[in-house]
């Protein structure tokens, strides 16, 4: 839910464990109505209802009103578990009693969006999709894209290093981030608001924010990078006999002449096969028989002249693969058709509520073994279990979700992780791609991290934030 405004409510529905005089305090910086206690049933918890758990909203308008909640917070020994848009899918916005949650939702507005430098000077509650149509008038993108982007915002998409379906390409959030101001647990404020891409002056101190999931301070404004639009686009479908064949066309498409690849998003048939009925969506010339299918994107100068690549990129790959099909989307409605059959993973969770899902990535000379294993590994463990595979295959990075209705018991659990994550940092792989680790992943990181790393996390979270304070519970394993 964007632009929050909150009506003004007693403190006596306030936790008992947080300090009447904090709220009082709190309530003298941002206002009467920017502070909400109690069940906020008028406000959107998101993916998760313990998101909302604290039953404290703060909403501050300034960077300055942020640092001041930020010393009251520090002053009082309250944590502080900032949010954006609720969109994370690893537990890393859940807050409890006795905690306050700071909701960036008024901090929204885009301050700078210069067409010559290709920058954009944003606030962290701006909403991706704004920031998007306000690029697009310039002929820009931000060169990061997701399907969450009507609701995912730019501070919380920093703080999770989002990646989405350009990654292969333009880099995750890390590399397009130019300059960054943060708050942090003490309520001092470290500005680094940089909009050029040369900056050897020190230590770049950003990418301690960047990822950290509002562990070590409070993301407020940010300088990204903006890309030119292509002036067209066109989106096509494959079905292909296996994953070799999937990346022997992304290689092809990389070195088009004529089309930039944009996209190039797989799809396993027990996935596709679901959104597609779902959707009731089938095309006479489109069996969806195969192994996989690859959702393909190109930008260029002309739409005929994309189209009639993905018909040249069709001949070559079939050459190589005489198994594979495919169709080209004649229009945008056709091609809106085909990203809802990647882009509506709802559609699994209405099939299998809180089915339990799995973010990893994989080098690309390993995805085809690595998938193959834990298929007939998941199937020794139980034969009904059958994952639904997809993801952005030019990276690597697949999500994994069960045909199961979540939680799943302990020792199933256990059970399924070391099955997906068990050879993962051997092949240089991560169990987390893009998902991060919020509370849901603390025991995947502490088993799989190199144990010198996880003590330099703990020192770098131990100077930043002493008393732990910002977003209590995530990311860190307990010392």
């Amino acid at each position: 839910m964007n632009g929050l405004h909150f009506s003004q409510v007693g403190l006596h529905g306030a936790h008992m464990a947080v300090p009447h005089m904090l709220l009082g305090e709190i309530r003298a910086v941002v206002g009467a109505r920017n502070l909400r206690m109690g069940a906020a049933a008028d406000v959107d918890p998101g993916s998760n209802p313990d998101n909302l758990g604290a039953g404290l909203i703060v909403a501050p308008a300034t960077t300055e009103e942020v640092a001041a909640v930020m010393r009251l917070c520090d002053r009082h020994g309250v944590p502080v578990v900032a949010q954006g848009g609720r969109t994370g899918l690893v537990g890393g916005g859940v807050s409890k009693p006795g905690e306050i949650v700071l909701s960036l939702d008024r901090m929204n507005r885009i301050e700078r969006l210069d067409a010559v430098e290709r920058t954009a000077v944003v606030q962290a509650g701006v909403v991706l999709e704004t920031l998007q149509q306000a690029a697009a008038e310039h002929r820009l993108e931000p060169g990061i894209d997701l399907a969450a982007r009507g609701s995912a915002t730019i501070g919380g998409m920093i703080s999770t290093n989002a990646g989405g379906v350009m990654a292969f390409s333009n880099g995750v959030m890390r590399h397009r981030v130019l300059g960054l101001e943060a708050v942090l647990a003490d309520g001092s404020v470290y500005r680094d608001m940089t909009r050029v891409v040369k900056n050897a002056a020190g230590y770049d101190l950003k990418h301690l924010f960047i990822g950290a999931e509002g562990t070590l301070g409070v993301v407020t404004r940010a300088v990204l990078k903006l890309d030119p639009i292509p002036r067209a686009t066109a989106t096509a479908l494959f079905g292909l006999p296996s994953v070799a064949a999937a990346l022997d066309l992304i290689r092809l498409a990389l070195d088009s002449e004529t089309g930039q690849l944009r996209a190039a998003e797989a799809l396993w048939r027990p996935f596709i096969e679901l959104t597609a009925s779902a959707h009731g969506w089938s095309e006479p010339d489109f069996e969806l028989d195969r192994p996989v299918c690859l959702l393909l994107a190109l930008g260029g100068g002309r739409e005929d002249a994309l189209r009639t690549e993905f018909e040249k990129l069709f001949g070559d790959i079939l050459e190589r693969h005489p198994d594979t099909t495919g169709i080209v989307a004649g229009s945008k409605r056709q091609e809106e058709a085909l990203w809802r059959l990647r882009e509506d993973t709802d559609v699994v969770y209405w099939a299998h509520p809180a089915a339990p899902s799995y973010d990893v990535s994989v080098p690309l000379s390993q995805i085809d073994g690595y998938v193959r294993a834990i298929l007939s590994r998941l199937t020794d463990i139980d034969p009904e279990l059958k994952p639904y595979v997809f993801g952005h295959l030019a990276d690597g990075n697949l999500h994994i979700v069960l045909n199961r209705q979540g939680p799943l018991p302990e020792p199933l659990a256990s059970a399924v992780e070391a099955v997906l994550y068990a050879d993962l940092a051997a092949l240089g792989g991560s169990f987390s791609a893009e998902h991060g680790v919020g509370s849901k992943r603390i025991h995947s990181l502490a088993a799989t991290a190199d144990r010198t790393k996880l003590k330099l996390m703990r020192r770098v979270k131990d100077a930043l934030d002493g008393h732990s304070l910002m977003n209590p519970g995530k990311v860190l394993p307990h010392a």
